[in-house]
């Protein structure tokens, strides 16, 4: 199909201007080449980062008003101080160590080019209308943004917003512009700037979207633009790009599934692509291209939901709003869903589908991220700039409804402040980084930088906690995203250990959290809380650990550590363990109660919320699994 030649030549004439106004600075002059940075002998270091974040290169957040790019993006993301879309001082009380802006690949800088363009050239009526939504103001632009969301999900976005020759020659001069600042940014040794996008598949409003994300530069980034879903329509397809890509360029890619709630059940299905059981060959490839996915971000939490887990007690964090529908609520969700979309219920699927076919479709390391769509990869609740410019702090926010036409039902504080990713990591560099993720060395946050790490083996006690631990670790077991492979000459054992964030929350406790397929075929899970905090006065009564306690003041949003405890470590092994029977293991850590972003926003505005909002919370961690393995 052929664009409006007048939408054409004005999306394409526009880009050189808007390659002019972006210079900036050559970068620093002591960048070092990466094959310069030593690497340690095993990862000593947690890297923090922020694996999914938008620009005004992306077609719903310059719509949404954002007009910030990816210089803007890095700096902020390095710790420097920038000034947001709605004119607000803004800057990260500590610098992250990695970024990947992922902006989505479909229509890449089309909604700018539609706005720069003069209304009186637009021929298309549904192009104008948006076109003059947007330049009513915030709220004009959102509406325009959620039919154009609408008609992405139906696959019926206007012609000027499909591929062609025009659109594809503006999105390159895009694409290059913004390869070329992310590596001026890329500081091996100091601060790391990947190449990466979003494949935004949307099958009728299902959330199927996945970052990909390169190991290496500019020169291979080059020489494909970022895989649209309007031209690949199945996820399979995304992996033959990235098949062909890694080919041609020698390069490697890895894709990271999105926070998976919002798929109403088809982000994790038992099912291969014709509908019947999932293939051998099918499982060996997703797991393959797809190490890694997104457990937390903005849009709610994806580990557990209280209906597949109604056990535990934790189950549920942040799925309130979210277990409505899917991404543009054209679909409601039932409960049969659920299994299809929480992560604790797909490594269990994993297992099922491995028993009967000998590969694990989803033996995925998990991290989280923001999903911002402001430029800023912010993830701490007194420094939360939401998720999109309308997001950013203002007295209403906190309860607004997320406009989606006539579906209402979500509300400003149903956003969480976002997530991160921590990665166990030999060097900060691209290759290190990319490399802990394909062998699944990460872990998630809700936001904190809690230290948290895991180790399986068979002959661990607490004496190695007297000495090198880490070490013996590495020498005598294997690390969080590993398999466990042994004798089974007893129960496996597990180092277990978590550091608070020196600037939040004490820590409440730390769990393990196991799923297996039994013998009849029957999926099972158990939490088991295997250290806490203040042992000598919380005990467990009723199969229940004692509550840690609050100290949170909601007149003030603040919380004392008076509570809680600054590290946990123990080694733990399973009382509970079958040699013949395939596990994973997980460890969860909890801090103690803590104050949300809303609480922050009524002390700061005067508010009076209403008694359902989420005033404090237990922010969390989730590590990567470890899998028993049984000898054949």
């Amino acid at each position: 199909m052929k664009m409006n030649r007048s939408i054409a030549w004005l999306m394409t004439s526009l880009a050189p201007l808007a390659l002019a106004a972006c210079g900036s600075p050559s970068g620093p002059s002591d960048k070092k080449d990466e094959a310069e940075i030593e690497e340690t002998d095993y990862p000593e270091q947690v890297y923090w980062g922020d694996t999914h974040l938008h620009t005004s290169n992306s077609i719903d957040a310059f719509g949404f008003g954002v007009r910030l790019g990816s210089e803007e993006a890095l700096r902020f993301a390095m710790g420097e101080e920038v000034t947001s879309t709605g004119g607000l001082k803004a800057k990260l009380d500590r610098p992250l160590d990695f970024l990947v802006i992922a902006d989505h690949s479909d229509g890449l800088g089309a909604t700018k080019a539609l706005y720069d363009a003069p209304g009186f050239l637009i021929r298309d009526p549904v192009l104008k209308r948006w076109h003059s939504m947007m330049h009513e103001g915030p709220q004009g632009s959102q509406r325009a943004m959620a039919e154009l969301i609408d008609r992405a999900a139906r696959n019926d976005l206007p012609e000027g917003m499909r591929p062609s020759a025009d659109s594809e020659k503006r999105q390159k001069a895009i694409w290059t512009d913004h390869t070329e600042i992310v590596e001026r940014y890329n500081q091996p040794g100091k601060f790391t700037a990947f190449m990466g996008f979003e494949y935004t598949l949307m099958p009728n409003g299902n959330n199927l979207h996945r970052v990909v994300m390169y190991r290496g530069g500019k020169k291979a980034a080059d020489q494909f633009m970022p895989y649209s879903s309007l031209t690949g329509t199945k996820v399979e397809m995304l992996w033959d790009f990235m098949d062909k890509y890694e080919k041609v360029t020698g390069d490697k890619a890895l894709a990271i599934p999105h926070n998976s709630n919002l798929s109403n059940g088809l982000m994790f299905e038992l099912t291969g692509p014709d509908g019947g059981p999932m293939s051998a060959d099918y499982a060996r490839r997703r797991a393959a291209r797809e190490p890694v996915v997104e457990i937390t971000q903005i849009k709610g939490d994806s580990e557990a939901h209280p209906f597949l887990s109604p056990n535990d007690e934790f189950a549920g964090y942040g799925v309130t709003g979210w277990e409505l529908g899917n991404l543009p609520m054209t679909e409601a969700k039932t409960n049969s869903m659920f299994a299809g979309e929480y992560i604790r219920e797909a490594l269990k699927r994993g297992l099922q589908i491995e028993a009967r076919t000998g590969v694990n479709p989803y033996k995925f390391g998990v991290i989280g991220a923001t999903d911002s769509h402001t430029s800023l990869a912010t993830g701490d609740e007194n420094n939360f700039f939401g998720k999109h410019t309308g997001n950013e702090p203002n007295p209403k926010r906190a309860m607004e409804k997320q406009n989606l036409g006539t579906r209402e039902g979500r509300f400003g504080w149903h956003y969480l402040a976002g997530g991160y990713a921590g990665v166990w990591a030999k060097a900060n560099t691209r290759g290190a980084i990319f490399d802990a993720m394909m062998r699944r060395e990460v872990y998630a946050t809700t936001g904190p930088r809690m230290k948290v790490r895991l180790f399986g083996g068979w002959d661990f006690s607490v004496e190695d906690l007297k000495g090198n631990w880490v070490k013996a670790g590495y020498d005598r077991g294997v690390p969080m995203g590993a398999n466990l492979k042994g004798d089974a000459k007893g129960a496996p054992s597990f180092i277990v250990s978590a550091l608070k964030d020196p600037m939040g929350g004490n820590l409440d406790r730390a769990q393990v959290v196991k799923g297996w397929v039994d013998a009849s075929g029957r999926l099972q899970e158990r939490v088991y809380d295997v250290v806490w905090s203040e042992p000598a006065r919380r005990k467990i009564v009723g199969g229940k650990l004692m509550p840690v306690g609050d100290t949170v003041n909601v007149a003030t949003a603040t919380y004392t550590n008076s509570i809680g405890a600054p590290e946990l470590m123990t080694v733990w092994r399973d009382p509970d363990f079958n040699p013949k029977l395939r596990a994973f293991y997980y460890v969860r850590v909890m801090e103690i109660p803590t104050p949300t972003w809303p609480a922050c926003d009524a002390v700061r505005y005067k508010l009076k919320l209403p008694a359902d909002v989420r005033v404090k919370s237990q922010e969390r961690a989730y590590t990567s699994p470890i899998w028993y393995v049984p000898e054949d």
